[in-house]
């Protein structure tokens, strides 16, 4: 992991430009500004956050999130972002770490328990860890930290028996989006080596108060605009003019054209990897996963005020439950099948887990929301992790930013905001990288 770059930090002089106002480019922005650059901010959607953004939602008569996230006390980026945008509180930090889960098909519930320290003894309890499965089939799950750069998760968990049903298979998909037959096992063991390795105090649950865009978002934006940096929305950038190894120009739509670049300035691209990879003739992990989301709106509080809950599932369709204030929103991970469905064939399947997690009845289904996003993250095989790129690029005063840059996570608002970072350091000082561009025959996506 890069450090971020603390306030005050000497740098380079020069405007730099950041495309994209996701996470990444937000924590780019922040880590600027707080250095004293000038930073200016784009992105080609009305507002920013990217895909982690809260919404008024008239037909729920509710805010909502477009996707339900769930972070950890391990991840280091996420406390310096909010400590740097004024909004320490803006998550709710679970007291402990406990996760529980419910099996669906047979009605037993259990928690998965660590304790506080580093030795991890609660393997040696039953009431806390996963129900069904034995301390042996606990201790084999350490073959992740075997895993090689080619290997799948399967290819160091037995891809069978009880502690694969019902923590294997529910955690790779929730942190990875793909099912453990494809998932990169290298990258499952960094999670696992800077969360539950560390103990119960790495795995303590952080889950956003009201909603991302409260808690991440706005006081990012705020806090930038007390630097002099505000958003420009409706800014989709088309080409990178280049000339003798730096970025010379932006290249936007008619209402900003062509923005040149001046001597000291610099560029943080914070898109998505199709559009990075078309923009630079970059070879770019290829290929993505859906992520659905479904929010039901029920007539009486789920959580207590500003403690929202979250509760694993197992056995049916919907992987992850979380409860605020009066909604119910359920997350399915690795969704390529489901997200073909119909939104009202998607929610009533959906709305038959819920009903029975909560001891609902079936009918009536309450108002619902179904938000699918299509392109959630990138494929994440190891074919495809070999194809993250750094932050450092062939242009010496341009850097990405995103989840699907070589992070050394998951995909996830940690690996965001790390890859922002990062980013940020990398146009400070440094010399031009060599060339990561296409190979021949090979397309983006």
């Amino acid at each position: 992991m890069t450090a971020a770059m603390t306030p005050g930090t000497a740098m380079a002089p020069g405007t730099v430009h950041v495309v994209g106002a996701g996470l990444a480019g937000l924590a780019a922005a922040v880590a600027l500004a707080d250095a004293g650059r000038p930073v200016r901010l784009y992105d080609a959607a009305p507002r920013a956050g990217g895909r982690c953004r809260s919404f008024d939602d008239t037909a729920l008569g509710a805010r909502i999130d477009n996707g339900n996230h769930l972070m950890m006390a391990a991840n280091t980026a996420v406390a310096d972002f909010l400590d740097r945008i004024g909004a320490p509180d803006g998550l709710y930090k679970a007291p402990d770490a406990r996760f529980d889960f419910l099996d669906l098909a047979s009605g037993t519930r259990w928690s998965v328990h660590p304790n506080r320290g580093a030795l991890a003894w609660w393997l040696l309890v039953p009431g806390r860890r996963v129900a069904g499965a034995g301390l042996w089939a606990h201790l084999r799950a350490g073959g992740l930290l075997l895993a090689g750069a080619r290997d799948r998760v399967v290819d160091r968990v037995p891809a069978q028996g009880t502690l694969y049903d019902r923590f294997i298979l529910p955690l790779t998909e929730a942190v990875m989006n793909c099912g453990p037959d494809r998932a990169s096992a290298r990258l499952l063991r960094r999670v696992m080596l800077e969360t539950f390795a560390r103990g119960g105090d790495a795995c303590r649950p952080w889950i956003a108060r009201e909603g991302l865009s409260e808690a991440l978002v706005d006081p990012a934006l705020a806090h930038l605009a007390g630097h002099g940096v505000s958003l420009e929305t409706g800014a989709r950038l088309s080409a990178v003019e280049r000339r003798d190894g730096r970025a010379t120009a932006l290249l936007f739509g008619r209402d900003r054209g062509r923005v040149a670049l001046d001597a000291g300035d610099a560029v943080v691209l914070a898109l998505p990897p199709d559009q990075t990879g078309r923009l630079l003739d970059l070879d770019v992990p290829q290929g993505a996963v859906p992520i659905v989301n479904v929010h039901f709106r029920l007539d009486e509080p789920l959580a207590p005020p500003g403690e929202p809950r979250v509760l694993g599932l197992v056995g049916g369709t919907a992987h992850w439950l979380f409860l605020r204030d009066r909604l119910a929103s359920v997350t399915v991970s690795n969704a390529t099948d489901l997200a073909q469905r119909p939104n009202d064939a998607i929610a009533r399947t959906c709305w038959a887990d819920v009903s029975r997690a909560l001891g609902r009845p079936a009918e009536p289904m309450p108002p619902v929301r179904v938000i699918v996003e299509k392109r959630a993250t990138f494929l994440q095989t190891p074919d495809n992790v070999a194809r993250r790129p750094h932050s450092r690029t062939d242009l010496a005063n341009l850097a990405l930013a995103g989840d699907w840059t070589d992070t050394g996570l998951p995909a996830t608002i940690e690996g965001a905001i790390r890859s922002g970072f990062t980013a940020a350091e990398t146009v400070g000082a440094r010399a031009p990288a060599a060339p990561r561009t296409k190979p021949a025959g090979a397309r983006a996506a």
